[in-house]
């Protein structure tokens, strides 16, 4: 954590020295967002998502006046959604749960996450021309690596409830996502605009690292190895400078 703090404190002290080209800006966003977990497993469905929010650094190169590359530097709290597993098992074999009886849920139980990221997005903006004090522009495609950095879980379940089970060995350590998204950029003065758009994003790992078991109908078990991906739609209120 150490690491990315400093990184991030480089970053910025970066942009503001390139700030005075005309084709580098630079901006912070504080941004509300929903988010859902998918499985590729019929038995497993998703029950829900969860409102989070994302807090960060923003970069742009203007490469040609109105397209640039994008980046930066930002937090992801409160990440992901429920999941219902139809077949009980043992599905957070890694963690270092509450109580015994956690290790071997019933059929049906939900299973919510809570997920904590540092996140890296990188890509391509267009913008119109300036219309009075608008602009609108696309962001497409925009890739996001995100690094683990805290997991919660709750269990709910026939006779068996847990809540805030620290479960981050049962994730995945790193998430790689695409998204897109599109909005409108309001002119305050000559070198500062107030931004606003809508954003989604679809993650291409599992989320899960899938270490734990779930019961057959005969008693018996076998490996659980479905892939859970996060997806997201932010509404992105930030300003840049």
């Amino acid at each position: 954590m150490k690491k990315i703090v400093l990184l991030a404190a480089f970053l910025i002290s970066l942009t503001i020295n390139s700030n005075a080209q005309n084709d580098f800006r630079f901006g912070f966003q504080v941004s509300p967002n929903y988010t859902w977990l998918t499985s590729n497993d019929n038995q497993i469905n998703g029950d829900g998502g969860t409102v989070g929010l994302k807090l960060g650094m923003m970069g742009e190169y203007f490469f040609r006046e109105n397209y640039a590359f994008i980046g930066g530097i930002g937090f992801a709290f409160n990440q992901g959604g429920t999941l219902q597993h139809d077949t009980g098992g043992n599905f957070w074999a890694k963690s270092e749960l509450s109580s015994p009886e956690l290790y071997l849920l019933p059929n049906g139980v939900k299973l919510s996450y809570a997920i904590q990221y540092v996140e890296i997005p990188f890509g391509l903006k267009m913008r119109t021309q300036e219309f009075g004090y608008l602009r609108y522009f696309a962001e497409i495609p925009v890739f996001t690596l995100g690094i683990l950095t805290k997991a919660q879980g709750d269990i709910e379940g026939t006779n068996v409830t847990a809540e805030q089970e620290n479960i981050k060995s049962d994730v995945n350590p790193i998430n790689f996502s695409w998204g897109l998204g599109g909005g409108v950029e309001y002119g305050v003065n000559e070198n500062t605009s107030i931004v606003a758009g809508l954003f989604f994003q679809q993650g291409f790992i599992d989320v899960t690292k899938n270490k734990g078991t779930k019961l057959l109908e005969d008693g018996s078990t076998e490996e659980e190895d479905s892939k859970s991906n996060l997806g997201s739609v932010t509404f992105r209120i930030g300003v840049m400078f």
